[in-house]
């Protein structure tokens, strides 16, 4: 796939901020640099709405300098990367609130802005949020991605367009960033997601936090990649970096406001009091996890183990896209209780109601394998919906009613 072919994708966020536009005054794009946000939102600009990039260093320094005048020059806009210049949302919810004007301003941050303090309130009711994160495989594959939606239906997975073994792998390392799914070579991918990183830690962490410790954040990035998937343990990272455990939890937030990584919360029931309610996290992105972790084809099929955690974090990026665009406002947490039995994924809807989704490495499934999916649907009740365990298998299993295995490639083909 060309670069120019990957531009050319559909994104499923085109028709939500398409359909925003129409009847919002703010609408904001948020997501990881690199994300495909400019290209987006490009398309949207016009004489009238024209397009403004705070990347631009004179840009910047005008919308900082005088962001009253800047507003005031540009009454309707697109404006890229708005974390670099906060200070406008002040002014342009000032600006909106003189007219219930439609679609005034489309604005993209490569970090969530709506986190940092004011900020968050100051444009309720006149903003709608649209998540722009690296390509899905539904979205790369023209396919529905509509699994979450079928699955609260309880219609039945079929398993269509099976991709398994080495191919699966392939799909994994390369992730979904446009610029790296265009690259045929690990080598060259693996230049881009360094160069990426450096980046994002070198000069985006400035635009939304300050950091003191700044030469600290690789070495936390490294361990948290070795860590993906396990339950967080600020304690143990603290004591690596000589840092106090709310210095580290801080740095957290701060490379999740960054869109690196994603906090999977605990879920828990009054059912059950034998539950581990520790967090846990998860690369937003497979193929920058795989460089971090200086996974390639050839190091996994010596090292299989190491491929697990890969897999797991794939699934979960696949599952917040999935989530994001389902018209169910699904949330993601984690189930495991302290007799060890774990689900990876749980997803749960404004009805309370569950589906469990597990993942497995093996093409080969044991009973066993179901035990934290049975352990969930005791938990739940009657609110369980019912339960998959993803794996490197080309053909839906019956395990019982509610519960089977199925090919990680239903995350795309459902």
């Amino acid at each position: 796939m060309s670069q120019t072919d990957s531009r050319l994708i559909g994104r499923r966020a085109y028709e939500a901020v398409e359909t925003a536009l129409t009847d919002t005054r703010v609408v904001l794009v948020i997501g990881p640099r690199q994300a495909g946000k400019t290209t987006l939102v490009r398309r949207f600009a016009n004489r009238l709405r024209p397009y403004v990039s705070l990347d631009d260093p004179a840009t910047l320094d005008n919308a900082r300098g005088d962001p009253v005048g800047f507003i005031r020059n540009t009454p309707s806009a697109v404006i890229d990367e708005i974390q670099r210049a906060p200070e406008l949302l002040l002014i342009i919810k000032q600006e909106v609130d003189k007219s219930n004007r439609p679609g005034r301003f489309l604005l993209t941050g490569s970090a969530n802005v709506m986190a940092l303090p004011t900020v968050g309130d100051s444009l309720a009711g006149r903003i709608e949020i649209v998540e722009l994160f690296p390509f899905a495989q539904s979205e790369l594959l023209g396919s529905s991605g509509t699994l979450l939606d079928r699955l609260f239906a309880t219609e039945r997975v079929v398993a269509e367009r099976v991709v398994t073994g080495a191919a699966l792998m392939q799909v994994i390392l390369k992730g979904g960033y446009p610029e790296a799914v265009s690259r045929s070579s690990e080598t060259r991918r693996r230049q881009w997601f360094n160069d990426y990183i450096a980046l994002m830690l070198d000069r985006d962490v400035r635009d939304v936090a300050q950091v003191e410790q700044l030469g600290k954040l690789p070495v936390l990035v490294t361990m948290l990649a070795e860590q993906a998937g396990q339950l967080s343990n600020h304690a143990t990272l603290a004591n690596a970096l000589q840092l106090s455990r709310a210095t580290v939890g801080r740095y957290i937030q701060v490379l999740e406001r960054l869109f690196l990584i994603e906090t999977l919360p605990p879920w828990f029931t009054n059912r059950t009091s034998r539950l581990i309610k520790t967090p846990k996290h998860h690369f937003l992105d497979s193929g920058l996890l795989a460089s971090l972790r200086g996974a390639t084809g050839a190091t996994l099929q010596d090292d299989p183990q190491r491929y697990g955690p890969l897999l797991e974090s794939f699934v979960a990026s696949e599952l917040r896209k999935l989530a994001g665009w389902s018209e169910l406002r699904i949330t993601v947490s984690h189930f495991r209780t302290k007799d060890g039995d774990e689900v990876d994924f749980v997803l749960e809807d404004p009805r309370g109601r569950v589906v469990g989704i597990e993942v497995k490495a093996s093409a080969t499934l044991r009973r066993g394998d179901f035990s934290g999916l049975r352990k969930l649907e005791a938990a739940a009740g009657d609110k369980f919906v019912g339960g998959l365990l993803l794996h490197d298998h080309d053909r839906v299993t019956p395990f019982s009613e509610r519960i089977r295995g199925a090919p990680v490639s239903v995350l795309w083909t459902a």
